[in-house]
């Protein structure tokens, strides 16, 4: 399944959004635009619908409650409204709308209230949940959760909250998987920054682990110099490792483990594994960090192939400011969205048909939609007068 379009109405940065979205989606715009913030409304969903999550109000609770998510240039409408239509797989009709609106109770409480959630089968023109509804109108409390996370209530679109309740989002800190054991081994929730990467490797199917990882090696030995072989190797005591061989002058001599590994090595390793790793949507915030430029070229091509290779192609978006990512001139510019930040929030910019001409005529996403994604009045970040 994949999201086919959004609809923002007050979500931190954006006063009001709303895009068409393809199977590949990079997100372009200056520092503090909303890059990470329109990612998190994917996450944001997730927590309130994943099984072992805490729901509507720990999400919210999580983000710093409703006046934290609510944009700030919404100066009189408290209401903060997400819309997203979902479809089966690429290039298919939408089959389910679904939309949450919310604000703040008023109360001592400060409690997040439901003031409408709808789930649309678009597909047989159903309206499957129209809420608030009359159980709700006997019990307001019960406005405090939505029927998204309560598995009671979205039996009939079951399918959807699961989709929802997968996103896998990775922004993985090398630091944090090399040195895991010097903070105290405390994971965050979801995981985020990789922390347990190597858990989930180990946790994968032998079969599975070993094809991936053989996948993973053919691509890093034109990445990495003199890297020979990949292979999983827990220790004696059980722990998780990834163990690289190294061409060097004594046989076995060159068998590093990951915390050995060059952040870029470990990053570039991590994105691969998570473009195998199912089928759910997958968020990538800055893939090219720590990459040489020749490699982030290839990132766009590396997401196109495993899309291709995968039993089930999965949805990616990834935010990003390399112009080396968006060299690629195979990006389809409808894959491109590229926010603009102002006084009034931010705005959501797809291709206009001037600069899809002129990407037609042989120029590059990096060449004709970047340099607008540019911050403005960069001359004033001098901090000395000459």
């Amino acid at each position: 399944m994949l999201i086919t379009k959004i609809k923002l109405k007050n979500w931190r940065n954006f006063k009001y959004a709303e895009a068409p979205l393809r199977e590949r989606v990079y997100i372009i715009g200056p520092n503090a635009a909303g890059k990470s913030n329109l990612l998190d409304v994917m996450r944001f969903l997730r927590d309130i619908a994943k099984p072992d999550g805490g729901g509507f109000q720990k999400a919210v609770k999580d983000r710093g409650g409703v006046t934290k998510l609510r944009c700030l240039a919404a100066r009189k409408d408290p209401e903060i409204m997400i819309a997203m239509d979902v479809a089966p797989a690429a290039d298919v009709a939408p089959i389910w709308r679904y939309t949450l609106k919310f604000k703040n109770e008023g109360k001592g409480l400060q409690r997040a209230i439901i003031t409408q959630e709808r789930v649309e089968n678009l597909a047989t023109g159903t309206l499957v949940i129209d809420r608030p509804n009359s159980e709700d109108t006997k019990d307001p409390d019960r406005l405090t959760q939505t029927a998204l996370e309560q598995i009671s209530e979205n039996r009939a679109f079951r399918d959807l909250a699961d989709f929802f309740g997968s996103v896998t989002y990775l922004h993985l800190i090398p630091q944090l998987l090399k040195f895991g054991d010097q903070f105290g081994g405390f994971k965050l929730e979801a995981d985020p920054f990789g922390q347990a990467f190597l858990e989930r490797i180990a946790k994968t199917p032998k079969k599975f682990r070993d094809a991936r990882l053989r996948k993973i090696e053919s691509a890093l030995k034109a990445c990495v110099p003199n890297m020979e072989q990949l292979r999983y190797g827990p220790d004696e005591r059980g722990v998780p490792h990834i163990e690289a061989l190294y061409k060097h002058w004594r046989p076995d001599a060159g068998w590093q483990r990951e915390d050995q590994f060059s952040d870029g090595t470990l990053r570039l390793l991590a994105i691969m594994w998570s473009l195998l790793d199912g089928d759910s949507l997958l968020l990538l915030e800055e893939p090219e960090l720590s990459l040489n430029e020749a490699i982030v070229e290839k990132i766009h091509l590396l997401i196109w192939k495993m899309q291709r290779e995968a039993k089930h192609r999965r949805q990616v978006f990834v935010s990003t400011h390399s112009e080396a990512l968006l060299r690629d001139k195979s990006i389809d510019p409808r894959e491109i969205i590229r926010l603009e930040p102002s006084d009034n929030g931010t705005s959501v910019h797809t291709v206009s048909k001037e600069e899809e001409g002129l990407i037609d005529a042989g120029y590059s996403v990096a060449e004709i939609m970047l340099p607008k994604a540019r911050p403005h009045n960069l001359q004033q970040i001098s901090l000395f007068d000459r």
